[in-house]
């Protein structure tokens, strides 16, 4: 009798001992007979978390694969992707026998069933992905959850290296209502088991690349509890080939040409009208292309823009430069010598630094008549300087000269005030020659200078590119 009362006790304290449902049975290997099996020990339930007391805790493990990188909104600092959600727990109890009821799984309607509440904390719109209304159901009380889910996630975008830059967006999978001691969230796979499955099921090859995937449980305290979290690292690399075809090579092409035009002489006016040329130039490519350049509405601004900013000072500056050139080379006739301090600074130091061999301005003007056709006298320079007015004119002989003599003689000293003047007026004055001078060298020297600051320029933001 003893005996028989204890096996009483145990057959009604077992399904107390098993878990949050009894053991289901099946009359037949069918899915009717299974499925009134659950209705009658299951769905009841569906509005209790499947534990056996309050107090226990229930794990629930999540996976993560990334399927596809729809955009990347810099200026709503928004990151949209594909993916899918796999959430997997054990309903405590619940159990039958794979051929008594002619199944190992089954799948059921999500509303039967309680559902963790798991939410992408990052979320700024609602979920457009197609619903998935099924779960699997496992003969070991296992609910198999899986679902695709479009999410637009808010991501802290660093654009500072742009086209080159990598992004680190974070997804954080948690209850929403549950603390942690309701509910504990661990991961199913490891980071590299994610990052694998993510690259061979990916489906977009868009502007970026997935880099790496890693996970992190964290436990969030707030003011009414903790709650237990998985955190999501999704590390984006962009492709910057098309940036670099579209925006750096012809922007490297414009300042090349500008560097190029220093060639041309500087006195030239087409030098300064293809320089005007470029600016304009650059200045449409900027605005054609400025819907290709992120923006943000942070303070931070990108190296690229740094870039095309100096590109277009350097090529003003430039411009500047061929204008002042210009005006030296072209106006020195209107300006007296040159100070003597300035000249020996250029001439003869700065000549040297650019290495421009110094110039003779002398003029040397010499005629010797003939002495068949003139026997009685010589013109001398003493002559042709009193055509120009420097000395006064040599008073002529005592004894009267022949006339055709004195027309000969006439005539000489014409041709050669002539030819003086026309010297003057094809070689310049000898502060003419000076200022010109002074203007080559000026032009080689700044020329130095720009070609230093671009190379100083540029090499600094590629290294602030690499190094970042």
């Amino acid at each position: 009798m003893r005996e028989v009362k204890t096996a009483g006790l145990i057959f009604i304290c077992f399904p107390l001992l098993h878990g949050f449902v009894a053991a289901l049975n099946c009359t037949s290997p069918t899915p009717e007979s299974l499925f009134a099996g659950l209705e009658k020990e299951l769905f009841p339930t569906k509005l209790l978390r499947p534990v056996k007391s309050f107090s226990d805790t229930l794990n629930v493990t999540i996976s993560m694969t990334l399927v596809g990188i729809i955009g990347v909104n810099e200026k709503e600092q928004s990151l949209t992707t594909f993916i899918w959600q796999v959430l997997e727990w054990y309903i405590d109890g619940l159990s039958w026998d794979e051929k008594e009821c002619g199944t190992e799984r089954v799948s059921i309607p999500r509303k039967n069933l309680w559902v963790p509440d798991v939410q992408i904390s990052e979320f700024m719109d609602e979920d457009k992905s197609p619903k998935s209304p099924y779960v699997y159901l496992y003969n070991t009380g296992r609910v198999y959850d899986d679902r695709p889910i479009r999410v637009v996630s808010s991501c802290r975008l660093e654009i500072y290296t742009f086209p080159f830059d990598r992004q680190n967006c974070t997804l954080t999978f948690g209850s929403y209502i549950h603390y942690a001691g309701d509910i504990t969230m661990l991961p199913s796979k490891t980071p590299e088991e994610d990052l694998e499955e993510s690259r061979q099921v990916i489906e977009t090859r868009g502007e970026w690349e997935l880099v790496d995937i890693e996970t992190a449980p964290i436990t969030l305290e707030i003011l009414d509890g903790t709650y237990s979290e998985i955190r999501y690292f999704v590390i984006l690399k962009r492709r910057p080939l098309l940036y670099v075809v579209n925006l750096l090579v012809p922007s490297c092409f414009l300042i090349t040409l500008d560097l190029f035009s220093f060639l041309l002489p500087p006195h030239s006016v087409d030098r300064g009208a293809f320089k005007m040329t470029l600016i304009l130039g650059y200045t449409v490519f900027l605005l054609i292309m400025n819907d290709l350049l992120p923006v943000t509405g942070e303070m931070t601004t990108p190296l690229i823009n740094t870039l095309f900013c100096i590109s277009l000072a350097l090529m003003v500056a430039s411009l500047l430069e061929t204008v002042f050139i210009t005006n030296i080379q072209c106006s020195s006739r209107q300006y007296g010598a040159a100070p003597h301090w300035l000249s020996v600074l250029v001439l003869r130091y700065l000549a040297v630094v650019v290495r421009i061999p110094p110039k003779k301005t002398n003029i040397t003007v010499s005629l010797q008549a003939s002495a068949r056709a003139m026997n009685t006298s010589i013109i001398s320079s003493r002559d042709l300087q009193s055509v120009s007015g420097e000395i006064p004119p040599v008073k002529p002989p005592l004894t009267p000269p022949e006339p055709s003599l004195d027309e000969l003689r006439a005539l000489s000293i014409d041709l050669l005030a002539i030819r003086l003047q026309m010297d003057k007026h094809f070689q310049g004055s000898k502060a003419s020659q000076e200022w010109q001078m002074i203007g080559i060298v000026i032009d080689r020297l700044l020329f130095g200078f720009y070609i230093v600051f671009i190379s100083v320029c540029f090499l600094t933001i590629l290294c602030l590119w690499i190094w970042s």
